[in-house]
This record gives structure tokens, sequence and C-alpha cells, in this order.
């Protein structure tokens, strides 16, 4: 069987024509879903994204996944990766030390409509999330050993993992979108707001010497079929799939956990998107085609044909 070289891959993705070119401009993890994210200069790519993001969650007694939706505050708890462990801190709380290598007993939990198999995290956890959220709260990780699938509606034949995420692997957000959403915001007397109210994975941004008929236009990541991205160890292939649907979070400054309507109105105002019935859009959910354990990197190129 004939191998290609990283060489002659590279050369090969420098040399493929497309429609868009961009760079990654930013990566963020979410190692707890619905807590703060992780800015990272680089991250290895896994079936199911981008590796630790939403490997854990906080469930309530029942088992059911709680979010900033019921529960601002869970903005507020930031997590930190380390080499053996995650450090989790939030106001007015001692520093919660979770190591990567070690799980309880065995838990079944609840995300959306999917039933996942999972590891409770300990009492010290349940106990750390309950105190600070208020009400009774556990930690847990998901087990590597489900396969928790992305709905076949928009990922049609292919098989596509995700751990604890709303449904897909990846989110891709361009600069260029929130730079109009911001200008709107600013036109009507609101503050502008920044990127990690979306909670994106990877930000487009344009690459160094764009020029105005090069640089990305604002939610042109919505246009896309595949995405290519150059990395050292080849090139990964990126498929986005589904509009990603808007609830209520974005209108919660992650700073302060105080929500308020203007991100959401404004939103309301421009993005409504006939592929989901009229609910407001704003970034791409993708899956993973090609490319696991590469190393993503800030700064890689990325290369895009639109699909319409």
């Amino acid at each position: 069987m004939m191998t290609i070289s990283n060489e002659a891959a590279a050369m090969a993705f420098s040399t493929q024509p497309a429609d868009l070119q961009a760079v990654v401009a930013r990566l963020l993890v979410y190692p707890v879903k619905s807590c703060a994210g992780v800015e990272v200069q680089e991250a290895i790519l896994t079936e199911t994204g981008l590796e630790f993001d939403r490997a854990w969650m906080v469930v309530d007694a029942r088992g059911q996944f709680l979010t900033q939706r019921e529960l601002p505050r869970m903005a507020q708890i930031q997590p930190q990766l380390k080499y053996h462990e995650m450090i989790l801190r939030a106001p007015g709380m001692l520093a919660l030390h979770v190591k990567l290598d070690e799980v309880e007993g065995p838990v079944r939990v609840r995300v959306w409509d999917d039933d996942v198999a999972a590891f409770d995290m300990g009492a010290v956890a349940a106990q750390w999330f309950s105190d600070f959220l208020g009400t009774t709260a556990r930690l847990v990780r998901f087990d590597p050993d489900h396969r928790r699938m992305s709905s076949a509606q928009w990922t049609g034949d292919i098989e596509a993992l995700n751990q604890f995420s709303d449904g897909f692997s990846l989110l891709v957000i361009s600069e260029a979108s929130l730079r109009q959403l911001n200008d709107k915001l600013l036109a009507s007397g609101s503050a502008a707001v920044g990127m990690l109210r979306f909670r994106p994975n990877i930000v487009l941004g344009d690459l160094a010497d764009a020029s105005d008929a090069t640089a990305l236009a604002p939610h042109d990541e919505d246009r896309l079929g595949e995405l290519h991205i150059g990395s050292d160890e080849g090139v990964v292939r990126l498929k986005a799939v589904k509009p990603c649907p808007r609830c209520p979070i974005p209108n919660i400054d992650p700073a302060t956990a105080i929500s308020s309507p203007e991100v959401g109105d404004t939103l309301q105002g421009y993005r409504q998107d006939a592929r989901l019935d009229g609910a407001v859009s704003f970034g791409m959910n993708a899956i993973v085609l090609q490319g696991v354990d590469c190393q993503l990197r800030v700064g890689q190129q990325v290369k895009a044909n639109f699909s319409f």
C-alpha cells in the first residue's frame, strides 16, 4: 500500500485550490460541559473533537445534565488543565483538584435525549459543585467505551461521535461573524461582546496578508462543506454539518454570570435560519472526517470550498 510522506502531503495542501483560505485564530476546549472554556495554543484532535472537550459534565440528583441555562453561575467555574489533573476554580471557593486518570463508580446520566454511560467523580467533587451552585450536583466523566452518535439527520451515512457536547464534536465560528454582531450591538447602543459567549472550539481568522477580496465575510462558515487544516502530521478534514441553534446562553456574561437580552434580541433580528425552521443560528457544528491524533495549532492554515 503506497503511503504519502508528510512533506508530500504538505506540498499538496499548499497548492490545493480553495474558495476560502483562513487561519486557526483561536482554539478553545471546554473540559466541563457548560463551565468556562480553556484557551489553548494547540490541542490533539480525537474522533470526538478536541482532547478533553466536554469530557466531564455536572448532573443533578437524577443524573440529568445541568447547564448555564438553569444555573448561570456555571459560567464562573474556570477549569485549568495540567499534566496530571484538572484544577477547577470559582469565586469564593477553594480550588478543586480532579485527577485526569482516576474515576469512581459507573453511573448512567442523561444529556438531552441520550442515556449515556459515565463515571462518578466522587463525594468531594459533588460537594464542591453543590456548594457553589446551591443545588445538589455531581461531577461525572464520559465513559470512553460508550459510543454517543451525532444525529444522522445531519451527518448522513457518516458515523460521527461526541462526548457530552450538545450533539456534535466541534463548533466553528469566524472572527468576521462576531465583528458583524458587535457592529450591530454598538449601533443599537449596546456593548460589544466577546467570542467566549458563543463557546466555539475553532475560531477562523484572516490570513496575515488577506486583502479585502480574500478576507472572511461574516458567516462564511455557514456556506462551507469540508474544512481542510494543514497540520504537521497531515491534513485534517472536518465537515460542517449543522448550523448551531442558539439558546439564551450567549446572553450570559462569562465574567459575571449576569444575563441580559440584547445579544439574543440582536441575533433574532438578522440570524433566523431557514435550515433550523427559523431558529437563530450562530456558528457551524462540524464533525471529524480525517486527522485523529493530529495536533491542531493556532496559526495553521485552513482551506475550504463553499457548498450551497
